[in-house]
Formats: structure tokens, C-alpha cells, sequence
């Protein structure tokens, strides 16, 4: 009678541990059904992610996917993002607030496009802009091989009216009604951008894209920003990634910000191919080894009673 006594005691502290269990069992759980591996019809692959611990923790919250748009995340606000290569690692935005083909001489407000430069995104020097109706009083507006001739150690400072892109502007050649003024200038840094729109109507980006012809016709002019990234590369990366070892996906525990490799049985920190089922047993049997050894100890400590259950031998 004892026994039993003891038994009902030990399956009530069991049962009553089962809720402990379960949250440690869970975190064996794939967190690679959680990444997303797309947005509308842009992939998202390493080292990018859209959801927290996907991907590489360089580029952590800087991404956003909402109602099927990709987003990228900066200082100077939220823009679409209209493609993204990992062979020449680069996305290209689209900035709501540029000035474009359609609103010809309708100079709207504008703001000044910037990167957290703590992050491993930059602007890329395939970029360039065109001010429009800058102050003549404020900025040096002057054919630039002229004035570079002139003034080479100010050369990088003019900004050039007579630019090929101000004399054909991709997609509308003749937007611009006569009168109004259009240079290219490359600013070097987001402060320089804000003088210049400090004493301009507008501007916009527009980028070189690489159609893969013979050069010097390999590249064209389309609007745009275009900001190169980092494909940070580690052996656990292309570890977990191999193929012959799982073909897991590279990710981060949200907590440490330490490597994991997801796969689609666990979370391991090592790569997928028969290492997850034995995370996970010896998880699971660490647990129970545990709990076997917890309800000894009860055992061993609790008093006999010949099956006669007081309040000083309960355990709960």
C-alpha cells in the first residue's frame, strides 16, 4: 500500500512537470519552416532574411515583407525593393519620393536617401544623380571637363551640367521643359545630398544595369538605387548548407546571435545530416534522466505511511 501511495505521488509531480518539459523539447523544433524564402517574387536567400534568426545577424530587422512588398529598412526611411542579385550581391529600391519621368517640371519635396553605415549595406558607385534648379548662388553648376581643366582640385565638387544623363534622361528624353536647369553630381556622403537639396528643386537616382553586351554598350541607365552588400562566407555556413550533409539554412539563435543551422527536423549548430535526431534524443533523454533521477530522491526522502497520505507527506 505504501508503494502506491508513493507511485500517485510520483505520477502527480510528473504530470505536473510535463509543462516544464515541453518548451525545453520545443527548442530542438526547425526553425527553418519559419523562414520565409521569398516575398511576392523576390527570393530571399543568404545572408538576407525577412524573419528574425534567418539569414546573417549583419543584416538582422533591415529587411521587411509586407502584403507580398519587400522593403528595405534605413534611416532615412522605408523603400521598396524592386529586385535583389546574390551572384553581384545588390538590391535595387525604388524611391517614392525621387523625382521621375511623369511629373516632368513638378518638383515635389523630397528628402535626402541615407544607409546606416554600421551595417554592411553601401551605395553603390554605379549610381548616379541629377539635381534639378540648383542655385547658381550655392552650387558650382559648370560643364564639367571645362571646369575640371580649370580647376582640377575642385573638380569633384562641380556639378556637371552637361552630363549625358541630364541630356538624355532614361525613358523621357525631353521631360524637362527648356529653361530648367539639370546636373549630375555623385555626393559622397548623406550630409553633402542634404546640402545640395537644400538649394535644389529635386533630384534622382539613376543606376548603371549590366545587360551583358560588348562594352560600351554592356550597360544602361534606369532609375533607381542600387546598394551593393556582403555575402559574409564561414565554414559553418557552407557546412550546413552542403547538400551531402543535410542542405540545412544558415541562421542565428536570436538570443547569443550565434550560428545555427537550421534543418528541417532542428536547430543545430553544426549542419543537418544525422546530427538533428541525436540533438534531440539526448535532449530528450537528458529530460528524462532528470526527471528519473528527481523522483528518486523523492522516493528515497519520503516517509512510510503503509498507504496513509497526511499532509506531511505530500509533495504537493
Amino acid at each position: 500500500m505504501g508503494f502506491l501511495s508513493l507511485s500517485s505521488s510520483s505520477s502527480s509531480t510528473f504530470f505536473l512537470l510535463i509543462p516544464l518539459i515541453f518548451p525545453l523539447l520545443t527548442l530542438t523544433t526547425s526553425q527553418s519552416s519559419l523562414c520565409r524564402t521569398s516575398c511576392g517574387d523576390i527570393p530571399i536567400n543568404y545572408p538576407l532574411g525577412i524573419d528574425d534568426g534567418c539569414g546573417s545577424p549583419y543584416y538582422r530587422k533591415i529587411l521587411a515583407c509586407s502584403n507580398g512588398q519587400l522593403q528595405l529598412r534605413t534611416p532615412s526611411g522605408t523603400y521598396p525593393i524592386r529586385s535583389i542579385s546574390y551572384s553581384d550581391p545588390h538590391v535595387l529600391l525604388s524611391d517614392p519620393f525621387m523625382w521621375n519621368c511623369l511629373d516632368g517640371n513638378n518638383f515635389r519635396p523630397t528628402r535626402p536617401f541615407s544607409l546606416d553605415t554600421s551595417t554592411h549595406f553601401s551605395l553603390s558607385s554605379l549610381n548616379d544623380y541629377l539635381f534639378f534648379n540648383c542655385s547658381p548662388d550655392h552650387v558650382v553648376i559648370a560643364p564639367q571637363p571645362v571646369f575640371c581643366d580649370r580647376f582640377p582640385n575642385r573638380c569633384d565638387s562641380s556639378c556637371d551640367s552637361a552630363s549625358y544623363l541630364c541630356r538624355n534622361l532614361p525613358e523621357c528624353r525631353s521631360a524637362l521643359a527648356s529653361g530648367t536647369s539639370c546636373c549630375s553630381y555623385y555626393p559622397k556622403a548623406t550630409e553633402s545630398l542634404r546640402i545640395m537639396l537644400k538649394y535644389c528643386a529635386s533630384y534622382t537616382s539613376v543606376y548603371w544595369r549590366n545587360v551583358g553586351s560588348t562594352p560600351p554598350y554592356d550597360q544602361v541607365p534606369e532609375y533607381g538605387i542600387r546598394v551593393d552588400f556582403d555575402i559574409p562566407v564561414t565554414t559553418s555556413c557552407l557546412r550546413c548548407q552542403d547538400v551531402s550533409k543535410g542542405g540545412g539554412r544558415c541562421g542565428f539563435d536570436t538570443q547569443t546571435q550565434s550560428f545555427l543551422c537550421m534543418c528541417d527536423e532542428g536547430n543545430v549548430t553544426t549542419y543537418c545530416k544525422g546530427t538533428v535526431s541525436a540533438v534531440s534524443v539526448a535532449g530528450a533523454m537528458g529530460i528524462g534522466a532528470g526527471i528519473w533521477y528527481y523522483l528518486r530522491k523523492v522516493k528515497a526522502k519520503a516517509p512510510v505511511t503503509h498507504g496513509v497520505q497526511s499532509n506531511e507527506n505530500r509533495l504537493f
